[in-house]
């Protein structure tokens, strides 16, 4: 008489396992594609808020701060801190969201700047590098390094 045990066998369970690995090895590359969109979103982002910021302080102190962390948070605002952007980007360099924000002032007191983004990790935090200045056109380069001569973005 046979022996009725319940159970799975040890093929039924190796199908299972192949069956999830192909599902996972067709979903990962999708997932960090997505993951690489939304950080060079989030960095162009990041550009706009500290052109925004920048003109602010411009239009308020008569010139561009001299780095990132004139524009940062401060109980009472003055040019040395605007209080215009969070302490995350007040930093110079600024790290957020895979990528690295360089601001450069031009000139004492500052008469143009310029922020450039670049991925921490190239490929993997991002593709595309991102540059601006004081006339408020972000560029993009998918070499990871952009400049004044790169593509604007639309």
């Amino acid at each position: 008489m046979r022996d009725k045990r319940k159970g799975f066998s040890l093929i039924e369970l190796l199908i299972v396992v192949a069956i999830i690995l192909i599902i996972a090895a067709i979903a990962i590359p999708n997932l960090l594609r997505s993951r690489m969109a939304s950080n060079e979103s989030a960095a162009v982002a990041a550009m706009r808020t500290l052109n925004t910021s920048s003109m602010t302080f411009f239009i308020t102190y008569g010139s561009y701060p001299s780095g990132l962390a004139s524009l940062g948070p401060a109980a009472t605002p003055s040019s040395s801190a605007a209080d215009l952007i969070d302490s995350v980007l007040a930093q110079d360099p600024a790290m957020k969201s895979g990528y690295v924000f360089t601001y450069t002032a031009v000139g004492s007191p500052a008469t143009s700047y310029t922020i450039v983004a670049a991925p921490i990790t190239p490929g993997v935090s991002g593709q595309r590098g991102f540059f601006t200045n004081q006339t408020g056109v972000i560029r993009g380069d998918i070499s990871g390094s952009a400049t004044s001569n790169s593509t604007p973005l639309s």
